[in-house]
């Protein structure tokens, strides 16, 4: 089953700074303190694809699964792409998600990540 715009939304939305908003005419990005961490397609040619930011040494290992690849534009920044979305649980994206949001986080500066509540 491909990952739902509810579900997506339900899944980004509770953690702390995140903003949900729709870039290039047909994406729902997530962002973090004004950072991307992750996006959905919401139609054009490739309804339903799913985008996020990975931990730079897994970048190559999680591109070589059947099902992703490479973001087309972001893959410098070690993004990838889902681009078979009924092929993983809605529990491996809610595992990958955050896994991006906190990798965008962590790059925030240490006084925001307190302001947010991500440090104690």
């Amino acid at each position: 089953m491909a990952l739902s715009q509810a579900q997506y939304r339900k899944c980004v939305s509770p953690w702390p700074g995140v903003t949900l908003d729709v870039k290039w005419i047909d994406h729902l990005v997530a962002s973090v303190d004004g950072k991307m961490f992750a996006m959905l397609n919401l139609g054009g040619k490739y309804p339903d694809r799913v985008h996020f930011k990975v931990e730079d040494d897994l970048f190559l290992s999680l591109t070589e699964q059947p099902g992703i690849a490479p973001a087309m534009y972001l893959a410098r920044a070690k993004w990838v792409t889902v681009v078979e979305p009924k092929r993983y649980p809605l529990d491996w994206y809610a595992q990958s998600l955050r896994r991006a949001y906190e990798i965008v986080a962590a790059k925030l500066s240490k006084k925001r990540q307190r302001e947010l509540g991500l440090l104690s």
